[in-house]
């Protein structure tokens, strides 16, 4: 099973409906969490612009925070990547985002010109560290007067393991959280950890808040490469005066546990809070380290869940396991989506969680059943010495999987036949599991290397959106190919060591505290595009009622991409989410070509794009201010999935008058 209650219920209800729904009235022309709503539906009941007047967009300003150009020997690591906030008239209604370096900085939503700033002076690390921030959060004070200092915060989690607040009117820090407005966390999480270094544990996602605790979790990017893993428990303050509330630990350590203590398990990427039920939705990874699970036996529960914990005391109600045991860094990548979804006449709350093998799980949100079946289905466990793979693994009945799963030598496919056949003999290299099989997303990690399709994140952080008028959720694919391979880390040959590295990609990694190294990527060929046929990026838009796929469309074109610059329309690698509005749209970048789209929620018809300054490897959000509608998305590139490009603009969109 893999469901697990907690005794205690949770802590009830802390807000009247009637209250929430005059929350969500008050607060419809901003956008005051990280997915739009606290719950992360990324939907926006605005209608100014719409499938009628999309096609008028022009970009009304762009902002640059300047810090690639004044660190270009930090610019291939720079991710500008974030969703801004608009905060409410009370709050100073600016638009308050963070840099790639952790600045939080404050726009006049208007005209994108900068209000104030919030310098944490993070401390940067060796050439090579990568640097990014996704969101801040958003508090107000109820029992604070309205005039106080800090009656409204914003949150930030730092790279350098802190939490910041500061006031969202002026930007300077709040005097009685922790010290000077900082917690500083390092000790916390790193006690009995040695030789970590800058950039081995970090924060990049938003913290949330609910009640009067504001709660953050932990980038752990040790769990790759070595046994003795940070624990990465996600931690709760008090968020007016910073003091510690409670901790949870996603991977406690097992009474058969004979190795050394468990780490990872972490809460990377965003949370998400229901208020009314006083619960947080947390996704978390696998615990470490990623590739051999030889010394953390069984399924390593809390690990590759979503755990839904009471708000107020941190104590475990329920949680789902999606990955038993994971050795192919398939953590839950993407925020829970807190929603209610019509199912057969009847409105159920849910959570819909987004995993990186294209699989969706529907989830009621009190009691973490599943709405839609799931099955446990056996799966091979023939992986290297000393491992033990669980002989199953849960598989969704509905929604429908977003991919196929498998690859064969046949599914080599290139532009002309001698890179096709380069193809198909890297593809022959490896072990593959049996073609469209489910059990082939589960093929083990051998010596021999295992190659996959779907690759390792068909959905990742970006998420999706739901719109309640259709009963649609709209995922952004991937669905290029990839190899993961282990390694004796002692007969590695010298020839294989000596490659050059770039980025993922290169010699094999140790994982230290094992006898293993491992070494993993896409199948690309001499022209740099998928060993697989295209499409490689989709848009697809899933029926909540019965979870069939409504529509797909590819989503990118390879004129910025491919050593061949043609611009077909066969979908690129995407990183980043969609944001769906009342008015029947849905806008989207993430796409590796510099381009912004919008299309119609309900039959996939792309409507307008736009070309941006950089790709928008992120998600948009939109707000209204003096009667106009806008929408806003980050353009910087990607460290990984786009580097030509680097850059970190923030751009606005918005009709002219004569359109609205």
């Amino acid at each position: 099973m893999q469901i697990r209650k907690s005794e205690a219920p949770p802590a009830g209800i802390r807000y009247s409906v009637l209250c929430l729904i005059a929350l969500a009235a008050s607060s419809a022309l901003a956008w005051e969490h990280y997915g739009g709503d606290a719950g992360g539906s990324h939907y926006s009941p605005l209608q100014q612009i719409n499938t009628d007047n999309v096609g008028a967009l022009k970009q009304a300003w762009s902002f640059s925070t300047g810090e690639v150009e004044a660190m270009p020997e930090r610019r291939p690591m720079l991710s500008f990547n974030g969703t801004p906030l608009l905060l409410p008239k009370a709050a100073g209604q600016s638009l308050v985002l963070c840099s790639a370096l952790n600045r939080v900085i404050a726009l006049n939503p208007a005209t994108g010109v900068e209000r104030w700033s919030y310098d944490p002076n993070i401390e940067l690390g060796p050439i090579g560290n990568k640097y990014l921030c996704r969101g801040v959060a958003y508090w107000e004070d109820p029992d604070a007067p309205a005039a106080n200092a800090c009656k409204h915060r914003i949150f930030m989690s730092t790279k350098d393991l802190r939490l910041i607040a500061v006031d969202a009117r002026d930007g300077k820090p709040c005097a009685e959280f922790g010290d000077n407005g900082q917690l500083h966390l390092q000790a916390t999480v790193a006690d009995g950890i040695p030789n970590l270094n800058v950039g081995d544990l970090q924060m990049s996602a938003p913290p949330v808040v609910i009640g009067d605790k504001v709660i953050t979790g932990f980038a752990d990017n040790t769990k790759f490469w070595r046994v003795d893993n940070p624990r990465c428990q996600v931690l709760a303050f008090n968020a007016r005066n910073g003091a510690p509330a409670w901790s949870f630990n996603p991977v406690p350590t097992p009474e058969q546990h004979t190795g050394p203590e468990l780490g990872g398990g972490n809460v990377w990427s965003m949370m998400s809070v229901d208020p009314a039920r006083g619960l947080v939705f947390m996704p978390t990874a696998t615990a470490g380290p990623n590739n051999f699970g030889g010394y953390r036996p069984g399924n390593n529960a809390y690990a590759n869940s979503v755990v839904a914990v009471d708000g107020a005391s941190g104590k475990v109600v329920w949680h789902y396991q999606m990955v038993h045991h994971d050795v192919w860094d398939l953590d839950i990548p993407s925020q829970p989506i807190l929603v209610d979804i019509e199912k057969d006449g009847e409105r159920i709350p849910v959570v819909i969680q987004l995993t990186k093998m294209g699989l969706t799980f529907v989830l009621h949100r009190e009691t973490g059943e599943p709405v839609f079946p799931v099955e446990e289905r056996e799966v091979p466990t023939q992986g290297v010495a000393g491992e033990s793979l669980s002989p199953t693994q849960p598989f969704p009945i509905a929604p429908e999987p977003l991919v196929e799963f498998g690859i064969s030598p046949d599914d080599a496919w290139s532009f002309f036949s001698f890179f096709e056949t380069a193809c198909r003999e890297e593809i022959e290299k490896y072990d593959l599991g049996e073609k469209g099989e489910p059990s082939a997303l589960y093929q083990p990690v051998t010596l021999r290397g295992r190659a996959t399709l779907p690759g390792l994140s068909v959905n990742n952080w970006g998420g999706a959106s739901y719109d309640p008028t259709s009963n649609l959720l709209v995922v952004p694919i991937n669905r290029a190919p990839m190899f993961l391979k282990l390694w004796v880390t002692n007969e590695i040959p010298p020839e294989v060591m000596n490659q050059p590295r770039m980025g993922p990609l290169g010699p094999p990694t140790e994982i230290a505290g094992t006898p293993y190294s491992y070494s993993t990527g896409p199948l690309l060929s001499p022209i740099m595009t998928p060993c697989t046929p295209p499409p490689w990026g989709e848009l697809a838009a899933i029926d909540m009622n019965d979870g069939s796929i409504r529509w797909r469309q590819p989503l990118g074109t390879l004129d910025k991409l491919a050593r061949m610059p043609l611009p077909l329309n066969w979908g690129t690698p995407l990183s980043g989410g969609p944001t769906s509005t009342a008015g029947g749209v849905t806008f989207i970048g993430a796409s590796a070509d510099e381009k912004f789209r919008a299309f119609n929620t309900v039959t996939g018809e792309k409507l307008w794009e736009s070309a941006l300054p950089s790709a928008a490897m992120a998600t948009p959000m939109t707000y209204e201010v003096d009667g106009e509608q806008y929408v806003v998305v980050a353009a910087g590139g990607h460290m990984f999935m786009y580097s030509q490009n680097i850059a970190n603009y923030l751009v606005a969109f918005k009709l002219p008058r004569d359109s609205q």
